[in-house]
């Protein structure tokens, strides 16, 4: 009945080329050399007997056959992979690509609650401040982002609004109750499209008396977070990643009514495995839960 169909390792190849418009990019999807991914398309091309992809310098482009067989080839593989995840009694793997300090500070401390409720699926963690191309990237299942402009974007689900506040350890507040002489330490992203929040800001909206000379910066949050838990200074932080610090006992707020609003975080699901009982599952626990702080 399928005897006409091409190999499904070429059928692979050719998607993944197709996706992601490299054979560069698709051979390094599938482990394999970008003439290995070559020699593939070219032998379904002789099988077809037709052209799927026009041939420029720096690129390749799907020919109007290649877009049909594009689609087909996506649709049916995405449906195998989905059939196979369901049926196999291995464990699922959901690949989850998020911040450094989102995924030390909080997802990391919390994912034994998930664990618990769902013990067949296990969690890989890709934690990176650059951004991952959901659409073309099939090592990632799920994205959760920080921004300022998460609203927009009409694929992404927003998860919580943070306060920014001013974090430091029962002592060392105790020591500097009217911050003259506190440290004070900020993160400086290093992701430069994201809006700056620093001391200078804090400082002008609530204490405009003082102009601090020693101010330390650090381009991740969770390396200020970890200095302020040392002792070290006043944290400006999130009030999410701080959560845990605080139920702790091991940092305290400086004064709650001294917050600022803070960025956003989103969840995105890969258009490849949002029909999957995996990705669904992880998306709803991480939407409940941090409801549940909001």
């Amino acid at each position: 009945m399928f005897t006409h169909l091409p190999p499904l390792n070429q059928l692979r190849g050719f998607e993944a080329a197709a996706r992601s418009g490299s054979f560069k990019a698709a051979g390094e999807e599938l482990n394999l050399s970008p003439t290995a991914i070559s020699h593939q398309i070219s032998n379904l091309e002789d099988k077809l007997g037709v052209s799927l992809f026009e041939r420029q310098t720096r690129a390749v482009v799907l020919t109007p056959e290649g877009a049909q067989l594009a689609e087909a080839a996506y649709q049916a593989l995405q449906r195998l992979s989905a059939t196979i995840e369901d049926i196999s009694n291995a464990k699922s793997v959901l690949r989850v690509s998020t911040t450094t300090s989102f995924a030390s500070m909080w997802l990391v401390p919390n994912l034994a609650d998930f664990q618990k409720q769902y013990p067949e699926i296990q969690i890989e963690i890709n934690a990176t401040e650059e951004l991952v191309d959901i659409h073309r990237d099939r090592s990632v299942d799920l994205v959760i982002r920080y921004g300022s402009n998460t609203d927009n974007r009409d694929d992404a689900t927003k998860l919580l609004t943070e306060n920014i506040s001013a974090y430091a350890t029962e002592a060392y507040l105790a020591r500097h109750q009217n911050l003259e002489e506190a440290t004070f330490i900020e993160t400086q992203w290093k992701n430069k499209s994201l809006p700056q929040v620093s001391w200078s800001m804090w400082l002008a909206a609530f204490r405009p008396d003082l102009s601090p000379s020693n101010i330390i910066s650090f381009d991740q949050e969770h390396h200020a977070i970890q200095a302020a838990l040392a002792g070290q200074g006043l944290v400006l932080a999130s009030s999410l990643l701080a959560n845990m610090a605080i139920q702790q006992g091991w940092l305290k707020p400086f004064d709650r009514d001294c917050a600022m609003p803070g960025l956003t975080y989103c969840v995105l699901v890969s258009p490849h495995s949002d029909h999957l009982k995996k990705t669904l599952a992880f998306k709803t626990w991480l939407v409940d839960t941090l409801a549940a702080k909001a």
